[in-house]
């Protein structure tokens, strides 16, 4: 077990360190139980919630562009007391922990959507998603209304070029766990529309720059680091750990490559079976918790083809 939250009677423990990051599954992440083996995940973050009701953004969500593409979706929800009603019962049920992430924009909506979360059954925790302008003074309060009537374990998601300047705060004022990073915000223009559009950037070349926030804050964290952000392989996620981050959470990969998201997993797990013969320390056979017993095959069959699920040799 990993404990990806500062120690006490609340913390939170996970069975294996890749998580699935905020949007990436909306609300229900059982229709991802096709794509995926979901409960050889550590945890999975829900789309965002507010309060009262948000609406979906006007004009492209999704914008293209070399290395990866932009969002902007507005964060549309129901609001956290009808995201409850729906989505709770699945939650229940879900064989990996459920955070539900919370739009940190006031206070008082804080405090009472943190509230509503509380009594919630399913949620294990609440991730809160500090917005790009936030102030060390300004993260303090956020969480404090968070804290002043729920006991949930309480993940802080810092935005990626602010992580250094908002990380002490959030940890003093009670942050049981540091998430970086939120991605940055960029603009691109549409090809369809030609217009250009604003939203969140993701691709393979945020790792980079994840890598080093995570590096630079670990050494001074008192509670756990969590990475976000670029993670397309297990060799990407390895680096993490390498820096100090107690988890993983994957993004963009989950729609691109749902089935490298559960490679990754086992990976990182120890799940994996085996290497292949020769190989080097950190050469792993790609697919290789789907491989099944050398003695199930045919002996003229050149080497393992990749099987079903029902015939998985792993735990």
């Amino acid at each position: 077990m990993i404990e990806i939250t500062r120690p006490g009677k609340y913390s939170l423990m996970i069975e294996n360190p890749v998580m699935i990051a905020s949007g990436m599954m909306g609300f229900d992440p059982m229709v991802y139980r096709s794509l995926l083996k979901i409960e050889k995940l550590g945890a999975i973050v829900t789309s965002a919630v507010s309060l009262r009701p948000r609406g979906s953004a006007r004009g492209p969500r999704l914008v293209n562009y070399r290395g990866g593409f932009l969002l902007h979706t507005g964060l549309p929800n129901a609001g956290v007391k009808r995201v409850i009603k729906k989505y709770s019962p699945i939650w229940v049920d879900s064989p990996v922990p459920i955070l539900v992430h919370l739009i940190a924009s006031d206070t008082n909506d804080v405090m009472y959507s943190a509230e509503a979360l509380e009594g919630a059954a399913g949620v294990a925790g609440i991730e809160l998603g500090l917005h790009d302008e936030a102030t060390p003074a300004q993260v303090g309060q956020l969480i404090e209304a968070a804290r002043k009537r729920c006991q949930l374990p309480l993940l802080v998601k810092l935005p990626l070029y602010h992580a250094r300047y908002l990380a002490q705060a959030a940890e003093d004022a009670g942050a049981d766990a540091l998430v970086v990073a939120s991605p940055p915000r960029g603009t691109e223009r549409d090809a369809q529309s030609g217009r250009l559009v604003g939203g969140r950037v993701y691709g393979p070349w945020l790792k980079a720059q994840v890598l080093r926030a995570v590096g630079q804050l670990v050494p001074h964290a008192a509670i756990p680091v969590i990475a976000c952000g670029g993670i397309h392989s297990a060799d990407d996620a390895r680096d993490y750990v390498d820096a100090g981050a107690t988890a993983v959470q994957i993004d963009t990969l989950t729609w691109t490559h749902p089935s490298q998201v559960e490679i990754i997993a086992r990976n990182l797990g120890g799940l994996e079976l085996t290497r292949r013969m020769g190989a080097l320390a950190d050469e792993w056979e790609p697919g290789i918790g789907k491989t099944r017993l050398m003695s199930s095959y045919p002996p003229n069959l050149p080497e393992f083809p990749f099987g079903d699920d029902d015939t998985s040799t792993d735990p």
